[in-house]
């Protein structure tokens, strides 16, 4: 199986590598530490699967990089003739946001890095064979999110939030958005009962944990 490694951390794929040298079936064949990389150097050497960082720093992130991988050939652009690999995401983030973006990006797994090593090939394994390959906390939260599904916002809520965000009052979102402000606090009143939340500062916080806001 060739796999190639993505994370932005020569540490951590120096670590990886050494970690998978002591597993039969699995060849390290390359490295990235940026999505763009990724891109380039699976073109050339045509993994398998590749594991992949969700953050990356500047730049194409993971998420975005496992939608270029996993595509069509016919929308990959100047990568469409190489095989399309497995995506197995390798993060330390287990928020319902990542999880899901990453998944509707076309992630075949989602494990944490908190694994321990046999979890990590038996998922690596199961990511080449097309198996869905999930770590026990984010099978969890994928499981009480069907369960209950949240509402979304709606575009004007998402701009108001925004403006949360930035610190604007009523008055000023208003004059921002160009409506008036009883339809600002209408709008505030439903994004505090999405969100499950009592005020602004819980708004906020709780759209950046979502990643709503990017």
């Amino acid at each position: 199986m060739r796999l190639l490694l993505c994370d932005d951390h020569a540490v951590v794929r120096a670590g990886l590598r050494a970690l998978l040298a002591s597993t039969d079936g699995i060849e390290v064949v390359g490295e990235a530490g940026s999505g763009e990389e990724a891109l380039a150097v699976a073109a050339r050497v045509r993994p398998d699967v590749v594991l992949m960082d969700l953050q990356l720093g500047d730049g194409m992130d993971g998420v975005a990089a496992t939608r270029r991988l996993t595509a069509p050939p016919e929308e990959k652009g100047a990568e469409g003739d190489a095989a399309t690999p497995r995506v197995l995401v390798l993060t330390m983030f287990d928020t319902d946001a990542d999880i899901a973006r990453a998944i509707e990006a076309g992630a075949t797994g989602y494990l944490l890095k908190a694994e321990r090593p046999d979890e990590l090939f038996a998922a690596i394994h199961d990511a080449a064979s097309g198996r869905t390959a999930l770590s026990p906390p984010v099978a969890d939260r994928v499981m009480a999110r069907m369960r209950s599904p949240r509402p979304t916002l709606s575009a004007r809520e998402r701009d108001i939030l925004r403006q949360l965000a930035r610190g604007l009052g009523n008055r000023e979102i208003a004059r921002a958005l160009f409506i008036s402000e009883a339809t600002v606090k209408t709008h505030l009143g439903r994004i505090y009962g999405k969100l499950g939340v009592e005020t602004r500062a819980g708004a906020v916080a709780v759209a950046n944990e979502r990643r709503l806001l990017s």
